[in-house]
């Protein structure tokens, strides 16, 4: 009996990406650049706006271009701890001074 293979299709299979970046990224990049222009009403916060959201949007393409999943790679860099102290076994019993330590 031959082995069953299955066509992992690319439309099924694609990154989440919104004009060339990372969809949230770029979508709260366009409302900060926006909140700006329409808080101030100044022909300077209009250029302002313009400049954060171009310069903001060739980062995020760069970013995305480089690792498209690298904002949620980075969140979850961010949850690790900085030190995990070794344990032999998650079944060991602590004494009573290192209960304290591993809460």
């Amino acid at each position: 009996m031959a082995v069953r293979t299955v066509p992992i299709r690319r439309a099924g299979n694609r990154d989440n990406l919104f004009l060339g970046g990372d969809r949230e990224m770029v979508m709260f990049a366009g409302v900060i650049a926006v909140a700006l222009v329409f808080s101030a009403q100044q022909l300077k916060a209009l250029i302002a706006g313009a400049v954060i959201w171009c310069l903001s949007l060739f980062v995020l393409r760069l970013m995305a271009k480089s690792d498209p999943k690298l904002r949620q790679v980075y969140l979850r860099q961010r949850r690790y701890r900085r030190y995990y102290p070794a344990r032999s076994t998650p079944f060991r019993v602590n004494g009573a001074a290192e209960e304290w330590r591993y809460r």
